[in-house]
This record gives C-alpha cells, sequence and structure tokens, in this order.
C-alpha cells in the first residue's frame, strides 16, 4: 500500500509515540526556536504525529529495538538475513537503489523533529570558522561532518552517564537530537560511528533526503550483549547523490599483529559531478580504552595500508573520519600524521598556532569519574585540498556542568564539520 513521504517520516519519527504520551516526571524547560534553517511556519500537530504513528505495523522481530517495538524494515532484514547468511553475502551492507523512494522535504523533517523536541531546551549555536587561503577552487566546498553518535544500546544499556537522566536517552527524542543536528549543518557527505539504528532510522530517512548510504557493522558489536538491543552498531557512511557518483567502495575489517578485530572501516572513492575530480572519503572507529594504545597503533597501520592501495599512492585526494579513541600524544595519531599519504588534521587549524588539536572532542561523566578527551579527527589529504571552514567546538559553559549527553546533545560526542575545497593545482605540496 502506498505511503506518501510525510506519512512514512512521520511513522519513523514516532514508532514509539504512546511512549511520549505517557511519560510521568519532571521535565526541562520548553525548547525555543535555534539557529537552524527557519522550519514551515505551522508545526506538525499532535493529530498528525499520532495518525503517523500507525503508518508502519509494529511486531517482534529477532532484533528488538530500545523503543517499544521493532521496525517492519529491520525486522524483514532480521529474518532474511541469518548471521551465517549475512557473513556469507556481505553484499546486504550496501543499501539498495534509493531511486523508488519518495523524496522528502527536509524542512519537513525538520518540522516533525522540533515537534517531537518542543520540551526539551533549545541546541546551542555553534559558529563557522572561515579558514580560507588564497587556493580555493572555482567549485562548490565540500561538506564533510564526522560523528560518533553514541549507540542507544550502549548509551541505556553500559556507558554509564551517571549524571545523565534516563530520560535523555530515550531513543524516540534522542533520535531527533541526532537528526536535526545533521539537518543543522546539511553535510554532503556524513560519517557516523556507533551506528545501531540503520536499517530503521537512518536509511530510510537520509535515502529520501537524497543521501546514498554504506552501513559496515562490528562483528562482534558489544551491542549485542545489551537487552533489547537493535542489532550490531558500526560506522556508516552517506554521501549526496546530486553532488557524487560512486566509483568504489571497501568494507575493511581491520587487523592488528595479522589479527582480524572487531573494529572496522569503510572507504569508498567518489567523483564530483561538477569537477569530475575524484576524492576518497574512509570512515572509522578504532579500540577503545586504555592499555590498547598498542592494538589501536596496528589498526591505525593497517588502515593506512588499505588506504595506501585505495588511493593509488595518494594520486586521489583523501578524507578520514573517525572516532579513534587515541589522542594525539598516542602513536596511532603520529602514525597518521606521519604517513606517506600527507595527511593533516584539519581542527588544528582552529588552534591559534594551527599546530595544536582542540582540548576536548568529548566529555562525559561516568562512575570512574570525569572524562575530557580528544579522541575524534578529519584527516585530509594537505596536497589536494584545503579547508575552507571549520565549525567550532561547544564551550564547557554550553555543555554543561553534567557534560555529555544531555537533554540538549545527544551524543557523548561532538559532532565535526569541515569544508573542503579541492586545491587548482594538486601537485603543489604545501
Amino acid at each position: 500500500m502506498y505511503q506518501s513521504p510525510r506519512r512514512l517520516c512521520s511513522a519513523l519519527l514516532q514508532r514509539d509515540t504512546p511512549g511520549l504520551r505517557c511519560r510521568p516526571g519532571p521535565r526541562p524547560g520548553p525548547r525555543h526556536q535555534s539557529s537552524l534553517p527557519p522550519a514551515t511556519s505551522n508545526p506538525a500537530s499532535p493529530r498528525l504525529l499520532a495518525a503517523a504513528s500507525g503508518a508502519l505495523t509494529l511486531r517482534p522481530g529477532t532484533a528488538c529495538s530500545m523503543g517499544n517495538g521493532t521496525s517492519k524494515l529491520y525486522s524483514a532484514l532480521a529474518k532474511t538475513l541469518n548471521s551465517s547468511a549475512a557473513s556469507q553475502h556481505p553484499e546486504y551492507l550496501v543499501s539498495p537503489d534509493p531511486e523508488h523512494l519518495e523524496p522528502i522535504d527536509p524542512k519537513e523533517l525538520l518540522e516533525e523533529c522540533r515537534a517531537v523536541l518542543h520540551t526539551r531546551p533549545p541546541r546551542s549555536r555553534r559558529d563557522f570558522v572561515d579558514l580560507r587561503t588564497d587556493r580555493l577552487s572555482s567549485h562548490p566546498p565540500i561538506r564533510v561532518m564526522q560523528w560518533n553518535i553514541l549507540a542507544q544500546a550502549l548509551g541505556e544499556g553500559k556507558d554509564n552517564f551517571v549524571q545523565c537522566p534516563i530520560e535523555a536517552l530515550r531513543w524516540e527524542e534522542r533520535k531527533c537530537l541526532i537528526l536535526e543536528e545533521i539537518l543543522a549543518y546539511q553535510p554532503d557527505i556524513l560519517c557516523l560511528q556507533e551506528v545501531d539504528h540503520y536499517f530503521d532510522t537512518f536509511q530510510p530517512l537520509l535515502s529520501r533526503l537524497g543521501y546514498q548510504g554504506t552501513f559496515f557493522p562490528k562483528p562482534w558489536s558489544p551491542c549485542l550483549d545489551v537487552e533489547h538491543n537493535n542489532g550490531p552498531d558500526g560506522c556508516a557512511l552517506f554521501f549526496l547523490q546530486n553532488r557524487f557518483r560512486l566509483v568504489h567502495s571497501a568494507n575493511i575489517r581491520l587487523t592488528a599483529m595479522t589479527l582480524k578485530t572487531n573494529q572496522v572501516a569503510i572507504a569508498q572513492t567518489l567523483e564530483c559531478k561538477e569537477s569530475r575530480r575524484q576524492v576518497c572519503i574512509a570512515v572509522t572507529h578504532l579500540k577503545a580504552r586504555t592499555g590498547w594504545e598498542q592494538f589501536r597503533s596496528a589498526q591505525g597501520c593497517d588502515l593506512l595500508r588499505n588506504l595506501q592501495s585505495i588511493t593509488q599512492g595518494a594520486k586521489i585526494p583523501l578524507i578520514v573520519c573517525g572516532d579513534f579513541n587515541a589522542e594525539p600524544t598516542e602513536e596511532v595519531y603520529k602514525h597518521f600524521a606521519s604517513s606517506s599519504l600527507n595527511l593533516n588534521s584539519a581542527y588544528k587549524l582552529l588552534s591559534a598556532d594551527g599546530q595544536s588539536e582542540p582540548p576536548y572532542t568529548t566529555w562525559k561523566i561516568r562512575t570512574s569519574g570525569e572524562c575530557r578527551h580528544t579522541l575524534d579527527y578529519i584527516w585530509y589529504s594537505k596536497h589536494a585540498l584545503s579547508v575552507r571552514s571549520a565549525l567550532d567546538l561547544l564551550t564547557e559553559e554550553q555543555i554543561g556542568p553534567n557534560r555529555l549527553p544531555s537533554f540538549n546533545y545527544p551524543s557523548d560526542h561532538l559532532s565535526l564539520v569541515c569544508d573542503f575545497s579541492f586545491n587548482e593545482d594538486p601537485d603543489e605540496l604545501s
């Protein structure tokens, strides 16, 4: 049966609406208009949202969502592909061609998100810092967004954010905060980690916004240890189809000391339709926790070896986004900084000397104490690409005393966003 884009969009956002209508207890102050692009003048009414909540029929499945039920899309996928079949047929990790799907207006999706979030505090304002130099492309910039969005199963079940109220982690609202952040900055390329709602949320919605997506789950995702999980988490890479053509795609299971590990990467070569130039985009998430520094170093070296081959020895410009789980003092960071791929870390350019990383990209409070670290990076080929601007980070005051995540920010990691341009003379080394 045909469903309008508006109806399907609402259904995906509001499939747990009964939980929203019945939630007791105090809530933070009302949400006010933020610096997002304006939505339509009349916000979606509860009546429309309530009607839309029935657009998808929910039923039990082999993978359970963190809300009240599993979407038909994810249930069908889980039923069709058992674990052995999935391992033998990795092609399911690439989204099907979404040309048959009706597009949705991003303003309409933003309106739906704001309706769900109307009782939450407003988003904090973040500004882009102009970093332009004389070496600029005549083509529009390429906006890249890097973000560890926090797996829902880990946020509710394992990460122990002791200062974050459990109500702030409810998926039916947190997913709207994530979507709102993406809609605010409208990236051309989106690199995500800890994605455990790809098939029932991000792929169906972002495909209707014009993105093509790829998902590569961790082989032994810790999400699977959490009761009522929504399946494994992993990396996802999206790009706008009206700006890029996919040339080559590789799903990489990282090795360390010749052993296959639980960490993964996606690397895709894209051709820019305006300039006809190619760029390789990679997304990864390295091993976490103190004591695993050498392991992360080995994983980073393996990724660099793969990217050396994919970019034909740096002939194709490269952008690498990821949660490296490593401070700039670690070996894996130094490997990337000194690689023959000639990479630079984009967010260093925000510092006064252009050589220092931000003081933090993640800030949280767990049972073990307060953790403030710089772990997330956007690396780029400095001989072929220039950073035109970068999104500044939230200040300590904006983050607040309870740190992240919170009622007005959905993850314990901050999103990083950069605008890139091709250098006119890619052979000119900086």
